[in-house]
Protein backbone atom coordinates (compact mmCIF):
# COMPACT_ATOMS: atom_id res chain seq x y z
CA UNK A 1 0.00 0.00 0.00
CA UNK A 2 1.38 2.91 -0.91
CA UNK A 3 0.53 6.31 0.99
CA UNK A 4 -0.30 9.77 -0.94
CA UNK A 5 1.38 12.17 1.81
CA UNK A 6 -0.02 15.36 -0.41
CA UNK A 7 -3.48 13.87 -0.46
CA UNK A 8 -2.83 12.89 3.31
CA UNK A 9 -1.76 16.32 4.01
CA UNK A 10 -4.34 18.27 2.21
CA UNK A 11 -7.15 15.89 3.81
CA UNK A 12 -5.56 17.04 6.95
CA UNK A 13 -5.44 20.52 6.38
CA UNK A 14 -8.94 20.40 5.30
CA UNK A 15 -9.90 18.85 8.65
CA UNK A 16 -8.00 21.30 10.66
CA UNK A 17 -9.94 24.30 8.74
CA UNK A 18 -13.28 22.13 8.79
CA UNK A 19 -12.90 22.13 12.77
CA UNK A 20 -11.76 25.55 13.14
CA UNK A 21 -14.56 26.80 10.78
CA UNK A 22 -16.82 24.85 12.66
CA UNK A 23 -15.41 25.83 16.22
CA UNK A 24 -15.30 29.76 14.89
CA UNK A 25 -18.94 29.37 13.69
CA UNK A 26 -20.82 26.92 15.28
CA UNK A 27 -18.87 25.75 18.55
CA UNK A 28 -18.60 28.87 20.18
CA UNK A 29 -21.90 30.42 18.91
CA UNK A 30 -23.36 27.69 20.96
CA UNK A 31 -21.41 27.55 23.94
CA UNK A 32 -21.85 31.22 24.11
CA UNK A 33 -25.77 30.30 24.10
CA UNK A 34 -25.72 27.98 26.54
CA UNK A 35 -23.15 29.79 28.76
CA UNK A 36 -25.91 32.57 28.87
CA UNK A 37 -29.00 30.28 29.65
CA UNK A 38 -26.67 28.91 32.25
CA UNK A 39 -26.22 32.07 33.82
CA UNK A 40 -30.02 33.99 33.28
CA UNK A 41 -31.02 29.99 34.58
CA UNK A 42 -28.37 30.42 37.57
CA UNK A 43 -29.48 34.14 37.58
CA UNK A 44 -33.22 33.16 37.42
CA UNK A 45 -32.39 30.69 40.46
CA UNK A 46 -30.45 32.74 42.51
CA UNK A 47 -33.43 35.37 42.56
CA UNK A 48 -35.99 32.56 42.99
CA UNK A 49 -33.68 31.60 46.15
CA UNK A 50 -33.35 34.93 47.68
CA UNK A 51 -37.58 35.79 46.91
CA UNK A 52 -38.22 32.56 49.19
CA UNK A 53 -35.64 33.51 51.62
CA UNK A 54 -37.30 37.12 51.66
CA UNK A 55 -40.20 35.48 52.08
CA UNK A 56 -39.87 32.81 54.81
CA UNK A 57 -38.24 36.02 56.38
CA UNK A 58 -41.14 37.29 56.33
CA UNK A 59 -43.19 34.25 56.96
CA UNK A 60 -41.46 34.34 60.66
CA UNK A 61 -41.36 38.08 61.00
CA UNK A 62 -45.65 37.28 60.57
CA UNK A 63 -45.25 34.38 63.27
CA UNK A 64 -43.16 36.91 65.52
CA UNK A 65 -45.55 39.40 65.16
CA UNK A 66 -48.30 36.98 65.97
CA UNK A 67 -47.13 35.62 68.67
CA UNK A 68 -45.99 38.67 70.13
CA UNK A 69 -49.71 40.03 69.49
CA UNK A 70 -51.16 37.01 71.27
CA UNK A 71 -48.47 37.21 73.78
CA UNK A 72 -49.75 41.14 74.07
CA UNK A 73 -53.12 39.80 74.36
CA UNK A 74 -52.52 37.23 77.43
CA UNK A 75 -51.00 40.05 79.06
CA UNK A 76 -53.76 42.75 78.69
CA UNK A 77 -56.70 40.02 79.42
CA UNK A 78 -54.63 39.05 82.53
CA UNK A 79 -53.77 42.25 83.75
CA UNK A 80 -57.87 43.07 83.35
CA UNK A 81 -58.96 40.09 85.26
CA UNK A 82 -56.38 40.77 87.74
CA UNK A 83 -57.84 44.43 87.91
CA UNK A 84 -61.48 42.99 88.12
CA UNK A 85 -60.88 40.85 90.61
CA UNK A 86 -58.77 43.32 92.41
CA UNK A 87 -61.70 45.88 91.93
CA UNK A 88 -64.58 43.00 92.75
CA UNK A 89 -62.64 42.38 96.37
CA UNK A 90 -62.42 46.29 97.10
CA UNK A 91 -66.20 46.44 96.24
CA UNK A 92 -66.71 43.80 98.40
CA UNK A 93 -64.50 44.91 101.03
CA UNK A 94 -66.13 48.37 101.15
CA UNK A 95 -70.09 46.94 100.90
CA UNK A 96 -68.90 45.01 104.03
CA UNK A 97 -67.73 48.00 105.70
CA UNK A 98 -70.76 49.84 104.90
CA UNK A 99 -72.99 47.10 105.91
CA UNK A 100 -71.40 46.85 109.15
CA UNK A 101 -71.55 50.41 109.59
CA UNK A 102 -75.19 50.78 108.92
CA UNK A 103 -75.73 47.47 111.03
CA UNK A 104 -73.37 49.59 113.73
CA UNK A 105 -75.50 52.71 113.53
CA UNK A 106 -78.62 50.56 113.19
CA UNK A 107 -77.70 48.76 116.64
CA UNK A 108 -76.64 51.77 118.15
CA UNK A 109 -80.06 53.35 117.00
CA UNK A 110 -82.00 50.87 118.42
CA UNK A 111 -80.08 50.57 122.11
CA UNK A 112 -80.43 54.25 121.85
CA UNK A 113 -84.57 54.30 121.18
CA UNK A 114 -84.69 51.53 123.47
CA UNK A 115 -82.50 53.67 126.40
CA UNK A 116 -84.83 56.87 125.66
CA UNK A 117 -88.19 54.72 125.59
CA UNK A 118 -87.06 52.88 128.83
CA UNK A 119 -85.66 56.76 130.20
CA UNK A 120 -89.01 58.19 129.13
CA UNK A 121 -90.98 55.60 130.46
CA UNK A 122 -88.84 55.72 133.69
CA UNK A 123 -89.59 59.11 134.26
CA UNK A 124 -93.46 58.47 133.55
CA UNK A 125 -93.35 56.67 136.23
CA UNK A 126 -91.59 58.84 138.53
CA UNK A 127 -93.97 61.78 137.47
CA UNK A 128 -96.81 59.84 137.96
CA UNK A 129 -95.25 58.43 141.59
CA UNK A 130 -94.52 62.02 142.71
CA UNK A 131 -97.58 63.17 141.84
CA UNK A 132 -99.13 60.69 143.60
CA UNK A 133 -97.00 61.26 146.27
CA UNK A 134 -97.83 65.32 146.39
CA UNK A 135 -101.67 64.74 146.21
CA UNK A 136 -100.96 62.50 149.45
CA UNK A 137 -99.25 64.75 151.07
CA UNK A 138 -101.46 67.64 150.58
CA UNK A 139 -104.30 66.21 152.71
CA UNK A 140 -101.78 66.79 155.98
CA UNK A 141 -103.58 68.48 158.72
CA UNK A 142 -103.26 72.71 157.76
CA UNK A 143 -100.87 73.50 160.75
CA UNK A 144 -98.51 70.55 160.09
CA UNK A 145 -98.23 71.94 156.47
CA UNK A 146 -96.34 74.91 158.29
CA UNK A 147 -95.46 74.34 161.73
CA UNK A 148 -93.56 71.23 161.39
CA UNK A 149 -90.99 72.67 158.51
CA UNK A 150 -89.72 75.40 160.34
CA UNK A 151 -87.37 73.21 162.81
CA UNK A 152 -85.51 72.82 158.99
CA UNK A 153 -85.28 76.21 158.12
CA UNK A 154 -84.11 77.47 161.46
CA UNK A 155 -81.20 74.79 161.08
CA UNK A 156 -80.69 75.72 157.53
CA UNK A 157 -80.28 79.37 158.26
CA UNK A 158 -78.19 78.70 160.62
CA UNK A 159 -75.93 76.66 158.15
CA UNK A 160 -75.01 80.11 155.98
CA UNK A 161 -72.22 81.48 156.01
CA UNK A 162 -72.01 84.51 158.21
CA UNK A 163 -71.33 87.37 155.70
CA UNK A 164 -74.75 85.70 153.70
CA UNK A 165 -76.52 86.14 156.74
CA UNK A 166 -75.86 89.46 157.32
CA UNK A 167 -77.08 90.36 154.27
CA UNK A 168 -80.92 88.69 155.13
CA UNK A 169 -83.03 91.65 156.43
CA UNK A 170 -80.27 93.91 156.76
CA UNK A 171 -81.32 97.86 156.36
CA UNK A 172 -85.07 96.99 157.37
CA UNK A 173 -85.77 95.01 154.62
CA UNK A 174 -88.10 92.20 155.53
CA UNK A 175 -87.09 88.53 154.46
CA UNK A 176 -89.53 86.93 152.03
CA UNK A 177 -90.90 83.37 153.24
CA UNK A 178 -92.76 81.24 150.97
CA UNK A 179 -95.06 78.98 152.80
CA UNK A 180 -97.80 76.57 150.84
CA UNK A 181 -100.66 79.06 152.20
CA UNK A 182 -101.29 82.36 153.72
CA UNK A 183 -99.95 82.13 157.30
CA UNK A 184 -102.06 82.91 160.08
CA UNK A 185 -100.85 85.71 162.49
CA UNK A 186 -99.92 83.50 165.23
CA UNK A 187 -97.87 81.43 162.36
CA UNK A 188 -96.31 84.67 161.55
CA UNK A 189 -95.28 85.76 164.81
CA UNK A 190 -93.73 82.66 165.32
CA UNK A 191 -91.58 82.34 162.52
CA UNK A 192 -90.34 85.88 163.05
CA UNK A 193 -89.18 84.68 166.43
CA UNK A 194 -87.42 81.74 165.09
CA UNK A 195 -85.63 83.49 162.34
CA UNK A 196 -84.58 86.35 164.57
CA UNK A 197 -83.45 83.76 166.82
CA UNK A 198 -81.65 82.62 164.34
CA UNK A 199 -80.11 85.45 162.89
CA UNK A 200 -79.24 87.17 166.47
CA UNK A 201 -80.99 90.41 165.69
CA UNK A 202 -84.71 91.85 165.21
CA UNK A 203 -86.08 90.83 161.46
CA UNK A 204 -89.06 91.75 159.53
CA UNK A 205 -90.82 88.84 157.28
CA UNK A 206 -92.81 89.41 154.10
CA UNK A 207 -94.95 85.95 153.49
CA UNK A 208 -95.35 84.95 150.28
CA UNK A 209 -97.73 81.96 149.38
CA UNK A 210 -96.49 79.33 146.77
CA UNK A 211 -99.11 76.65 146.57
CA UNK A 212 -96.31 74.31 144.65
CA UNK A 213 -94.62 73.51 147.90
CA UNK A 214 -97.38 71.41 148.83
CA UNK A 215 -95.71 71.52 152.58
CA UNK A 216 -92.96 73.32 154.31
CA UNK A 217 -91.53 76.77 154.20
CA UNK A 218 -88.85 78.56 151.74
CA UNK A 219 -86.76 81.45 152.45
CA UNK A 220 -86.30 83.04 149.25
CA UNK A 221 -83.75 86.48 148.99
CA UNK A 222 -81.52 87.56 146.33
CA UNK A 223 -78.34 86.63 147.99
CA UNK A 224 -79.38 83.00 150.18
CA UNK A 225 -82.28 80.67 149.67
CA UNK A 226 -82.83 78.16 152.13
CA UNK A 227 -85.61 75.22 151.25
CA UNK A 228 -87.18 72.87 153.73
CA UNK A 229 -90.74 71.75 151.33
CA UNK A 230 -91.77 68.71 150.33
CA UNK A 231 -91.63 70.39 146.95
CA UNK A 232 -88.05 70.94 147.30
CA UNK A 233 -87.84 67.20 148.61
CA UNK A 234 -89.84 65.75 145.81
CA UNK A 235 -87.79 67.68 143.20
CA UNK A 236 -84.80 66.27 144.50
CA UNK A 237 -85.74 62.65 144.30
CA UNK A 238 -87.26 63.14 140.91
CA UNK A 239 -83.95 64.28 139.78
CA UNK A 240 -82.65 61.06 141.26
CA UNK A 241 -85.01 59.09 139.85
CA UNK A 242 -84.68 60.75 136.48
CA UNK A 243 -80.83 60.83 136.85
CA UNK A 244 -79.72 58.13 133.67
CA UNK A 245 -78.05 55.25 134.49
CA UNK A 246 -74.00 54.87 134.33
Amino acid sequence: MRIDWWTLGLQTVNVLVLIWILSRFLFRPLAAMIEARRAAATKQLDEANAARAAAEAERQKAQQEAADIAATRADALKRAAEDAEAAKRSSLAAAREETDRLRAAAAADIARDRQQAAADASNRASRLALDIAARLLSRLPEEARVAGFLDGIVTGLADLPAPVRATLGADGAPIRLKAPRALTPEEIATCRARLTEALGRPIDIAPVVEPDLIAGLEIDMPHAAVRNSLRADLDRIAAGLMEPAP
